[in-house]
């Protein structure tokens, strides 16, 4: 994931609008375990489109995995009105 990581930050750097390239930029943060990175990108994703599931479900993760419940309940709780699968994030 690491080595994902540091091409999908070249593609974001390059350009920053599109979404999916930040999505698995941000993916492959969370699974390498570089949380706060993580959460940098899905803020960001956020930030253009509040209503972006997988973003919010990602985000409510991320801050679960980061120790901070309290954070992450409101996130898991719109990615599911969403229609999020909030089983897992695979």
């Amino acid at each position: 994931f690491t080595a994902a990581a540091r091409i999908l930050r070249g593609l974001v750097d390059a350009d920053p609008r599109p979404v999916a390239p930040r999505l698995l930029l941000a993916r492959a943060y969370y699974h390498s375990a570089q949380l706060r990175r993580a959460e940098a990108e899905l803020r960001a994703v956020l930030e253009h489109d509040p209503v972006e599931e997988y973003a919010r479900l990602m985000l409510g993760r991320t801050l679960e995995r980061q120790g901070r419940p309290a954070e992450a309940a409101p996130h898991l709780r719109i990615a599911a009105a969403l229609g999020a699968d909030t089983g897992g994030l695979g």
